[in-house]
């Protein structure tokens, strides 16, 4: 039989060889399922429906549990998650109004439920805020189970090595694994920022997801190798393949390992430049993580993951207490936070956005913040009143214009000399910066120099507004690269330009992760870079390797090239010399 190479998306690093096990997790099948109920069955509805939440509470109570123990609180936070989608007053309440009203049995009022929260959460832009939407499904599987009195598959009883191959896998589905039997695993859907494969990452297995229907190739009982890296999985492989791939696995093993010595060592070129690797995350309990991970700071706080929890505003009190967690986390140690960066792509019940033609583009960011300037203050309070427990930095972010950075400065003046009259204790000093995500302000990058205190660069979104290319849109994805010649050219300008008037220039989008990009950045002169914390060790050690001078004469010849592919080969060149590819 001829070995059949299947590729989808790498989410946990790491190369496993071994035998497929088919896992079907419990689903709503097998049991016919009514629709509607009688008039006279509704309360005894709403009862099956009620001890379905009970049961499903006290289930996720054991695996948070579980989980703090093995992966710490970081990881339960997770599962609290969705215990907090059961105390929702619009998830399981709506339910039992579908019930009552429309006369629907449970499961089908879960499934509408869970369903419509699913759609908000996959309509969003942010990757992060998509991938949230199966947490919300595995909330329901499991009330759909309760109600049908079923028991899934036991992922924990596995007692032999195996790689698990499924359609996809819930964040309590991968919290059972077992390290010791399951090797790794593959998965018909899912991405690089879902909590299953934050998870994986966190146990250690490697992980392969999003291969598509082509996991119908895989049969139960089949030999296949994963490569968590590269995000291929290939299918009864020959003796050829599986020595070529034991041996590769060995040496990324022994690779990982000398990795490990980057950890806490400060990110130097070999000629002795230095610069700062700072952590992005989206709530307090990433911050311990990013230090262990090695990071130097915060270079990007999400403030929005905190408001898309609520389902109302968050208070000056509640916002304060995250923000303050973060900062003494640090010990000092510096936290850029940015205030809401939030928009017509992700809804709020609470503040009732518009729909938008073009949420991209629209109403979001800065511009609701300045509009709803009630919003700014609240946050802008708690972040300050944090700044005294810490070195606290505050950007505001999609600024387009030198007239919004203007009135969100005043804003804030106007916010400190309010906690000044009431004799709060904050850093009066706090740094001030921007993100520089829209072409223009890159542009205009010297006249803003000359009145922030700082930049930094998101790349993420700066890309697709420079070249025009929505980056979720599959049919155009191969235009977004950030190492589109004119991205260069902006990130070189915004970088020249604070430096000429002795201000710093940081990058918290894709790119400061990019290993291969690294180079680049050392020669155009980035001096804080802020990324994902599992990138921290391979980004540091790329540096290590490096020096200013001949990086500074890689960036001369890169910007004499005319597409993305000649950079992008350029700098595989200059990695392959140095022995980093």
């Amino acid at each position: 039989m001829a070995a059949i190479t299947i590729r989808g998306t790498g989410v946990s690093e790491g190369i496993r060889l071994g035998k497929a096990f088919l896992y079907q997790p419990f689903i709503s099948q097998g049991k016919s399922v009514r629709d509607t109920i009688s008039e006279e069955e509704i309360n005894d509805e709403v009862h099956r429906l009620q001890l379905a939440k009970e049961k499903s509470y006290r289930e996720l109570d054991e695996l948070i549990e579980r989980t703090r123990a093995e992966l710490g609180k970081d990881k339960a936070a997770i599962l609290m998650a969705q215990q907090a989608f059961l105390n929702d007053p619009s998830f399981c309440p709506e339910m039992e109004k579908l019930i009552r009203q429309r006369r629907y049995s449970a499961e089908k009022a879960v499934n509408e439920v869970v369903e419509q929260f699913a759609a908000i959460f996959e309509g969003m832009n942010d990757e992060y805020f998509r991938e949230r939407a199966a947490d919300v499904r595995d909330v329901g599987k499991r009330l759909v189970l309760h109600l049908q009195g079923k028991k899934g598959t036991a992922l924990s009883g596995i007692k032999e090595e195996v790689i698990l191959v499924a359609d996809d896998l819930a964040p309590s589905d991968t919290v059972q694994l077992n390290k010791k039997y399951v090797l790794g695993f593959v998965t018909r859907v899912g991405g690089k920022t879902s909590h299953t494969a934050i998870l994986s990452r966190s146990l250690g297995i490697p992980a392969v997801v999003g291969v598509g229907k082509n996991i119908e190739q895989i049969n139960d009982g089949d030999f296949i190798i994963i490569d968590g890296s590269t995000g291929e999985c290939i299918v009864n492989p020959n003796d050829r393949l599986i020595e070529e791939y034991e041996a590769k696995r060995q040496r990324e093993e022994e690779a990982l390992r000398k990795l490990e010595q980057f950890t806490f060592k400060p990110a130097i070129t070999a000629d002795g430049f230095r610069v700062e690797i700072a952590a992005n995350i989206g709530t307090p309990a990433e911050a311990k993580p990013a230090l262990e991970h090695g990071a130097e700071g915060i270079g990007l706080y999400r403030t929005e993951f905190l408001f898309m929890n609520e389902t109302e505003m968050p208070s000056e009190e509640k916002q304060y207490e995250a923000y303050k967690q973060v900062v003494s986390a640090m010990k000092g140690k510096p936290v850029i936070i940015r205030t809401l960066d939030i928009g017509g792509d992700k809804e709020l019940p609470y503040l009732s956005l518009p729909k938008e033609m073009n949420p991209f583009l629209g109403y979001r960011a800065i511009r609701l913040s300045l509009d709803q300037s009630e919003l700014l203050v609240t946050q802008l309070r708690a972040i300050l009143r944090a700044s005294a427990y810490g070195k606290v930095k505050i950007m505001f972010p999609m600024i387009s214009s030198l007239e919004e950075w203007r009135q969100a400065k005043a804003i804030l003046e106007e916010v400190k000399d309010q906690l000044m009259k009431e004799g709060v204790k904050f850093d009066p000093s706090v740094e001030v910066g921007i993100m520089v995500e829209v072409p223009s302000t890159a542009i205009l990058a010297d006249k803003f120099a000359k009145e922030v205190d700082f930049f930094s660069i998101g790349t993420n979104d700066l890309v697709q507004y420079t070249v025009a290319v929505d980056r979720m849109n599959e049919k155009i994805s191969y235009l977004y690269d950030h190492l589109h010649p004119a991205v260069i050219r902006l990130v070189k300008q915004v970088i020249e330009a604070s430096h000429r008037e002795g201000k710093w220039t940081g990058m918290c989008g894709g790119m400061a992760g990019d290993p291969l990009a690294a180079p680049l950045l050392v020669g155009l002169g980035l001096d804080e870079w802020s990324m994902v914390a599992g990138s921290i060790k391979k980004v540091k050690q790329v540096i290590s390797q490096i020096n200013r001078k001949e990086c500074i004469k890689l960036v001369e010849e890169i910007l004499e090239l005319t597409t993305t592919e000649e950079v992008r080969s350029k700098l595989e060149e200059f990695q392959k010399e140095k022995g980093l590819l």
